[in-house]
Parts: structure tokens; sequence; C-alpha cells
């Protein structure tokens, strides 16, 4: 047993420990398992500074889970598009492949919280038919492996998947989606690099939600998969008293370029069942991008994204910046909110020095007078 499953298998499963350790009447944690399966690794469990905080409500179940508000257990029709177990096939020129069905730890806002955990619902016995349907349809060049987390399989099994897939000429682009970074960094081994580098062109996209999550622990396990040329993305879930700050968003995305993370997208909450009590509204997500846009790197601001009920796919969310076009200017909000104008061209997209002049001018203006 490799140290990294040593560690897995101390993780805190039982509700009676949870009750403990935190103080938590177990009156108001029964039930809860038998709905998601609770998890959360020793390394992750040491993160949690008080209860309550923005690592606690990510993993420790609450009585809010057994709510019915309305949302549903698939929320973006994710069977819909299953053709087959192992497959998720919404989008034009590529699929999701799920490969595993257990997680280093269990995120209480789990989108595939009807099928993570269930080794009926995702299982090794559905991965090779994944591949042939991978194989049998040429416009797919992008696949993205996901489950549960596939980087809780062995190496050999890993490799097994990405040597098949690899051997598919029409798929281009190999992805793995991935929270073992922030919730088991000790999986990421320099024998599992090793193994992964060999199968570039290889991105992966990691999950972390808060700048606490982003310990040398966690840089050390990144910077060993960067340095391995694989690509890092991140992708955030805007959870309520977890990161709806800007000013916390902020500093974990600057955190995550400083690990060599790029951040990718974050998403509004699915409406999944039993987590309205981690959905905010929309417009605190436009309010945090609004908080990221010109007062940070431009690298560190991600696509906010709703990721359509009923599997209309991923939609950018974005703030207004423009306020008016005609066909003669374009009226500009920048980040501080000043406005400035762009004059429209009328020569074939050719400015004279006059106009651009004037241009200058007039930002100079609104500048001062703002």
């Amino acid at each position: 047993m490799e140290r990294w499953q040593k560690i897995l298998s101390q993780s805190l499963t039982k509700i009676d420990d949870l009750s403990k350790r935190f103080n938590i009447p177990i009156e108001d944690l029964q039930g809860l398992d038998k709905e998601f399966n609770i998890k959360i690794t020793p390394y992750y469990l040491s993160l949690i500074k008080e209860k309550g905080d923005a690592i606690y409500r990510q993993v420790i179940p609450d009585k809010s889970e057994l709510i019915d508000d309305g949302e549903v257990e698939d929320p973006l029709a994710e069977d819909s598009y299953s053709p087959i177990p192992s497959i998720v096939h919404r989008y034009p020129d590529r699929c999701l492949f799920l490969v595993a069905h257990a997680c280093a730890s269990y995120c209480r806002f789990c989108t595939r919280k009807r099928k993570v955990g269930d080794p009926s619902k995702i299982s090794l016995k559905y991965i090779d038919d994944g591949v042939e349907y991978i194989r049998n349809h040429p416009e797919i060049r992008d696949v993205i492996i996901s489950g549960g987390d596939p980087l809780l399989l062995s190496d050999d099994r890993i490799e097994y998947i990405l040597k098949e897939l690899r051997n598919i000429s029409h798929v281009e682009i190999l992805r793995i989606g991935s929270r073992v970074p922030c919730f088991l960094p000790q999986r990421i081994t320099t024998k599992l690099v090793r193994m992964l580098k060999k199968y570039h062109p290889l991105f992966m996209n990691v999950h972390f939600n808060h700048p606490d999550e982003v310990t040398p622990v966690a840089i050390k396990a990144l910077g060993r998969l960067a340095d391995a040329g694989i690509p890092l993305g991140n992708q955030t879930v805007l959870l309520k008293g977890v990161n709806d700050d800007p000013l916390i968003m902020r500093r974990l995305m600057q955190k995550l370029l400083l690990a060599r993370v790029r951040p990718y997208y974050i998403y509004q909450a699915d409406m999944v069942f039993g987590t309205a009590h981690f959905r905010t509204k929309v417009q605190k997500g436009i309010e945090i991008i609004e908080n990221l846009r010109g007062w940070t790197s431009g690298l560190a601001v991600p696509h906010f994204v709703i990721d359509a009920p009923g599997g209309g796919g991923k939609i950018p969310i974005i703030p207004e910046y423009v306020v008016r076009m005609s066909d003669e200017e374009v009226v500009l909000r920048n980040y501080q909110g000043k406005t400035f104008r762009y004059r429209q061209s009328s020569r074939n997209g050719k400015l004279t020095i006059e106009e651009i002049t004037d241009m200058a001018a007039i930002a100079m203006h609104n500048e001062i007078t703002s």
C-alpha cells in the first residue's frame, strides 16, 4: 500500500466520529450518510480552523441537505446524454468519460451525487465500453476523464485508460478532472507524473474553492504536475459561506496563479437536490468578476458560467461593459465605472491621425473629469 492510500484509509467516514469531533448533536446528522457518502481525508480535515468555516462547510454534512427546495438529482440532464453508463456526450466534439466512482473526500454540493460513491453506477467494468464508444465516434477529439476522481485509480489503471485513448487516431486532447491535489495532494507522486507526461497533450482541471486550500503541500503537488508539462486549470464553485466574497475569490485566484494554475471557471452552483443552502444569487458571481477584472491580472480572471439546467451546456455570464453602441461609436464602461468612447470606423477599418488624436483627447478628458 502506497503512502497516499494509507492516508486515504484513515479518512473520517462515520457520523459518530463527526458528532464527537465537532460537537454536533447526533440527531442533526442521522440519515445524512444515507443521502450521500461521508468521507474527509485527514489532510483536508486538518485545514478546518473552526466549526462552520469555509473548509468545514464543504465536507461536513448538514441537515439542510434533507430539505426539498425544488432542486433535482440530475440538474444538467447528464443521464439524457449518456448513451452508455460511462459516457456523457453533450457537446459536438468532446465527451465526458466517467471512470471512477470514488473521491478522496465528498463535496456536500456535488453535482453528480446521484452516482458518485456508487460502484454500480460508475464502474471499472464500463471502461472498455467507453473506450469503444469513443473509438466509434470520430467526431470526438477531446475526452474529459472524470468520475468520481480518476486519480484515485491505481497508476496502472490510469495508464491503461490513457494508453487506450491515445491509440484512437481522432482523439487529440486528453483532460483529467480531479480534486485530489486539493483533498489528497500526497497522491501526486513522482511516479504518477512520470507516467502522465507520456500521454501529452494532456491537461488537468483541478478544483480549489478557497485560498486556505492552496497550502504549501498542495502547491508542491501542483508543481510536480506543472513540471511534467501538464497545463493546469482550476474550476471553482461559487458557494454561500465559502467564497461568496470578492476579496476571498481574488486571493484564491492570485494564489492559484502563484502555483502555476490558470483560473478557468467559476461555476454558479448547480440546482442539485439538497444544496439550496449553498447557492448564491447570480448577481454575486457578476459582482465577483467585476472585482477581479481590472483589479488584478487578467490571468486571474476566470469565466463565470451557469451550466444550464436541462443540458444546455455552459453559458458565460459577464458584467455589462458596453453602455451604448451605434454605427458611429461605442460607449464603454471600464472596471472603475468610468466611461470611454470608441469611434467606429467608416473607412474600411482605417482611422486618420486626426481621429486617433481626438479619441485620445476624449479619453483623457473622461479620466480627468470622472
